[in-house]
């Protein structure tokens, strides 16, 4: 029965139906003509869904398993957990982390909605756990989620050794939920959630597939409790965020400075054709290389070349595709692969000490201004070594290119000041 508190789930994915459970229609008539998800929230034409048996199906959220308009979703109201201290962590946060932090768990007490924007490396992570200490020491619940796979898995990894309590980590590749007081999800698993969360962190906020995407914002909403709190995170904003900022339903707290003082790494701009001179250079410092590459073709095809080039280096691709796209990451982390080719997967959430970024063709338009800076972000991220490389690869500078520059350019300045 425990899987089952807080949950919104199908006859299927459970072992046993408890007495208690409380039961809702797959899905609802909204119009004559149309019917609603009720786990997603997504609407479709009933001539589109219909099954021979006379039911209606879900398409919008079929991967999670199917919705028929025939079959009931079962939930349990969620129960507190034991109030206890969890948090391990003995570092301490800066004057601009703490101000921060402070304000974090002031608005969450007041149940508001909060927007923070920090520069990549500002130590957002570390920010949000006195905010999430107090919300277990009540016994309360918390979730924290973001639209990416490796965003959820660096979160996993931190909290676990920072926090005592359990954490389950939950993505379309994991294992089963094991129910804990602390939750990491990809934004895609919120759907199975209802009411579930007295306090919902979503970190980056403005990563695909999470920005416009009604389902979504669906299932951050469903699975948080009537009386709540939700965090946004990130570096790079959205307008529609700023639109509820200005219209003051969401606050925003801002900061524009690394967590070691150093500032934000300018990306350098090269012509492309120097681009695997400027590796063989790269390679003789003996730092890891982390490549981004606009399209999967391209990777798989730079990463072969690269191996032709660089014999004794170890190199990896990867992309959403990548079977051993997990693996290789942890590899390239733990120094066991020195060169990693990858699309923008890995352009946010992810820490590597001491790491240089190139940017193959930085001209394409997969690359955006907020795609560039998060990239850039990747360097420099480490008391170790704050800063590093970042080489913008192109055949002509384009406005995103240019725009990243200057926004890089006026964080720092804005940082000078604290």
């Amino acid at each position: 029965m425990n899987e089952l508190y807080g949950r919104l789930l199908l006859q299927k994915e459970l072992t046993k139906i408890p007495d208690k459970a409380i039961l809702f229609d797959g899905m609802k008539e909204v119009a004559k003509t149309i019917v609603m998800c009720n786990r997603c929230g997504k609407k479709s034409k009933k001539k589109e869904v219909y099954l021979p048996v006379g039911a209606y199906y879900c398409p919008h959220c079929i991967q999670m398993g199917r919705v028929r308009s025939d079959e009931k979703l079962y939930h349990l109201p969620q129960k507190n957990f034991a109030a206890v201290s969890c948090l391990k962590w003995q570092g301490k946060l800066t004057g601009p982390q703490q101000y921060i932090s402070d304000n974090l768990l002031n608005l969450h007490r007041q149940q508001k909605t909060v927007l923070v924007q920090a520069v990549t490396g500002a130590g957002k992570t570390e920010m949000i756990y006195q905010v999430i200490d107090a919300t277990l020491k009540k016994g309360k619940a918390v979730g924290l989620t973001s639209p990416r796979i490796d965003v959820c898995l660096e979160l996993y990894y931190r909290l676990k050794r920072d926090f005592s309590c359990p954490i389950s980590l939950l993505h379309g590749k994991g294992e089963k939920y094991s129910r804990s007081p602390l939750v990491i999800a990809t934004t895609h698993q919120l759907l199975r959630f209802r009411h579930a969360f007295d306090l919902l962190i979503l970190d980056e906020v403005d990563a695909f597939p999470f920005p416009d995407n009604e389902m979504l914002y669906f299932a951050l909403a469903q699975a948080r409790k009537p009386s709540s709190s939700l965090i946004y995170l990130t570096a790079t904003t959205t307008n529609n965020l700023e639109k509820q900022v200005k219209l003051g339903q969401i606050e925003k707290l801002q900061l524009p400075r690394r967590f070691h003082g150093f500032p934000l790494v300018l990306p350098q701009f090269f012509w492309q054709s120097k681009f695997y001179k400027m590796v063989k250079k790269q390679r003789k410092s003996g730092f890891p290389l982390l490549i981004f590459v606009p399209e999967i073709r391209l990777g798989e095809k730079l990463c072969q070349d690269l191996q032709t080039y660089f014999p004794h280096e170890e190199i990896a691709f990867v992309a959403s595709t990548s079977l051993e796209r997990l693996a290789s990451v942890e590899r390239f982390r733990q120094g066991k692969v020195s060169i990693l080719v990858s699309t923008t997967i890995l352009e946010r959430g992810v820490t590597f000490p001491k790491v240089d970024v190139f940017v193959f063709q930085s001209h394409h338009h997969n690359f955006t201004s907020s795609s560039l800076i998060q990239i850039a972000g990747r360097v420099g991220r480490s008391t170790e070594r704050p800063d590093g490389k970042v080489f913008f690869f192109h055949l002509g500078k384009t406005t995103a290119m240019l725009e990243a520059n200057k926004n890089i350019r006026n964080m720092n300045k804005a940082g000078e000041f604290l």
